[in-house]
């Protein structure tokens, strides 16, 4: 049994947990053995940290207990050089996020389908009563066209249509020559733009990894002149901030052209 089928077995055995599964490439078939584990541990109730440490330093040379910048996590250097990610989560909090989304239509400000997306392409290891399956089978489900139109308004609005949109604070911060306002606001401007372009394909967000391969892979409807501006951009923003303001109207106009 490989190393990681032992942790597995291994985590599936505590009371607390009642599905694991994996995300990330190793989900899927294009990893190697090289790649990184994202695993999501759906938990009845938290999982004592000393407890996690005495299992988790078995089969881990580094590990860091109880992270939560993002969601409640341990990330880990396995004993064979290979980081992996175990994210704690209750299922029906998870599955009330992803229904706020997928049933009542509710747009976000950038990576809107990300958790749905999560839930879809995931492979499931472990589910000792079916709930993690019966979760996914719920949500397997056409993309909503109100979730749609929902998620293009609101992000075109923050794009450039409302008072506070992004381009306009960018071209603020450009005036005042305010390179990292510059940064964090074209920074925001780019997750709402790709959320546009998942949504506008009636695509789930697959995350902030590889988008432009991904679009370009998977995404049948994409403005002109595509990567060509997403590279403009990206070469002005690290050498000549004036630029950018052109850079994001260039973006803007031709992805206004889609609607």
């Amino acid at each position: 049994m490989k190393m990681t089928e032992q942790l597995f077995a291994e985590l599936s055995m505590l009371n607390e947990v009642e599905a694991i599964a994996l995300g990330g490439s190793r989900a899927g078939e294009n990893y190697d053995e090289s790649s990184d584990y994202d695993v999501y541990l759906y938990c009845t109730a938290p999982i004592p940290e000393q407890a996690r440490r005495e299992l988790l330093e078995k089969y881990c040379s580094y590990m860091e207990i109880g992270n939560h910048y993002w969601e409640y996590e341990d990330n880990c250097t396995l004993n064979n050089g290979i980081d992996i990610d175990i994210l704690y989560r209750n299922l029906d909090d998870f599955a009330n996020g992803i229904a706020e989304v997928v049933e009542q239509f509710q747009a976000h400000n950038g990576y809107t389908t990300c958790m749905w997306h999560n839930l879809k392409t995931c492979k499931i290891i472990y589910d000792k009563q079916g709930r993690l399956e019966k979760v996914k089978k719920r949500f397997d489900v056409p993309y909503p066209e109100e979730l749609r139109e929902n998620i293009i308004t609101q992000n075109m609005n923050l794009l450039n249509n409302a008072m506070p949109a992004y381009s306009h604070q960018i071209e603020k911060a450009v005036l005042r020559g305010d390179r990292v306002s510059v940064l964090h606001r074209t920074t925001a401007f780019l997750e709402s733009y790709f959320d546009i372009l998942f949504a506008v394909n009636r695509l789930t967000h697959p995350g902030e990894k590889r988008l432009v391969g991904l679009c370009k892979k998977n995404c049948s409807i994409l403005p002109e002149h595509f990567e060509e501006n997403l590279n403009r951009l990206f070469d002005d923003m690290g050498r000549d901030v004036v630029n950018v303001r052109e850079d994001v109207r260039m973006i803007v106009d031709e992805l206004n052209k889609l609607f």
